[in-house]
């Protein structure tokens, strides 16, 4: 059987309706975001977000969850015979504030490279510094289980073992953070942020750094080849086993629905069908419904959502000024300066993945 595919993304990246295309294929086996179980709620997380609210991580069901359980869970999925399509938030797997990567204790085996601590930031108010650590607040823990004791891999940027890696198809989503981050602090604000239980802005939460550091250790550990999908013809020396480098623009998406998605599809080894762009039927809106339950208020434009169809208008470019004018009229001028510090922050690495982004 083919590799299961595992779509890496930031948040708000227009991921969970590019997973709707694929949950529309009854021999796709599609699995939502599974690794932020461990990631906010498990005995190995890596974010403080839910660090002093225990009584969060057990209402949510993920308590228990490891790396490997998770792992676990994606085996028995994929012995059911169909091949698995995975889109998660990739920073998921890697440690905030560039951390230097430890193996998780679930996922560990000895004889690995050696990692080593740093020390961590300290965040005092909504979006303008790093989330909180145990030295930030009287009283209360507020450090999570990160860093581990164990060892981590030379080069490799990730919780999870090179050997488990080797075993997925990677394939990249990525958007405009002018888009993408006012769209993930809007969720964490005020209505929303009762559906989301995220009741504040982590810029270290953007995913762009992460996502960038990731896909260049895709190549350069081989898990994908240096030929890019669309921009090149031939194949690489040596790399005909490999799967091409395969990078989606949301807005390239978004404007190309059938163009972009036949290119991602022949990279992943799928027949591109173009019933994928609609879904506006019982069963896979019941199938979306669920899937997405466990992260209300982050969904639900996926969730009402019936198909894919070309934009009509393709996005107008706007100056930063404009950028500004806007986030200050919809929440406020110190909220616009959160936003825009984010953006600035992360459009290097935006721009640097742009470039690798399949054109169609």
């Amino acid at each position: 059987m083919a590799k299961p595919i595992f779509c890496a993304t930031h948040p708000r990246a227009c991921s969970t309706a590019f997973e709707r295309v694929f949950m529309t294929r009854k021999d796709l086996a599609c699995v939502h975001e599974p690794f932020g179980d461990a990631f906010y709620y498990g005995p190995e997380r890596l974010s403080a977000r839910f660090e002093a609210d225990e009584d969060t991580r057990k209402a949510s069901g993920f308590s228990e969850s490891t790396y490997k359980t998770i792992f676990d869970r994606l085996d028995r999925e994929e012995s059911e015979g169909k091949r698995l399509f995975i889109k998660d938030i990739i920073y998921y797997l890697v440690p905030p504030d560039r951390q230097p990567a430890r193996i998780a204790p679930s996922l560990h085996t000895k004889k690995r490279g050696i990692g080593t601590e740093s020390e961590n930031g300290v965040k005092a108010t909504n979006g303008e510094h790093e989330p909180p650590r145990a030295s930030s607040v009287q009283g209360v823990n507020r450090e999570p289980p990160f860093p581990y004791s164990t060892d981590g891999e030379p080069g490799n940027p990730t919780v999870v073992p090179n050997v488990l890696l080797e075993k997925f198809h990677f394939t990249f989503l990525i958007r405009d953070p002018h888009s993408s981050i006012p769209s993930y602090y809007r969720c964490t604000i005020p209505p929303l942020d009762e559906m989301t239980g995220f009741y504040e802005f982590y810029p270290n939460e953007a995913g762009y750094d992460e996502l960038r550091r990731f896909f260049d250790f895709t190549r350069e550990a081989g898990l994908v080849g240096h030929k890019v999908t669309g921009q090149a013809d031939g194949t690489a020396n040596g790399e005909a086993d490999k799967p091409e480098t395969c990078v989606i623009d949301a807005d390239d998406l978004l404007d190309n629905p059938e163009g972009i998605l036949k290119a991602y599809c022949k990279n992943i080894g799928l027949d591109f069908r173009q019933e994928m762009l609609n879904w506006d039927n019982e069963e896979d809106q019941r199938r979306a419904k669920a899937a997405f339950e466990k992260w209300r208020g982050f969904h639900e434009d996926a969730i009402d959502s019936k198909d894919l169809k070309p934009r009509t208008h393709k996005k107008a470019a706007k100056s930063e000024a404009e950028w500004d004018a806007e986030w200050q009229e919809k929440y406020g001028k110190q909220a616009a300066k959160v936003i825009r510090d984010t953006v600035d922050q992360n459009m290097e690495h935006y721009l640097y993945l742009k470039q690798f982004a399949v054109k169609a």
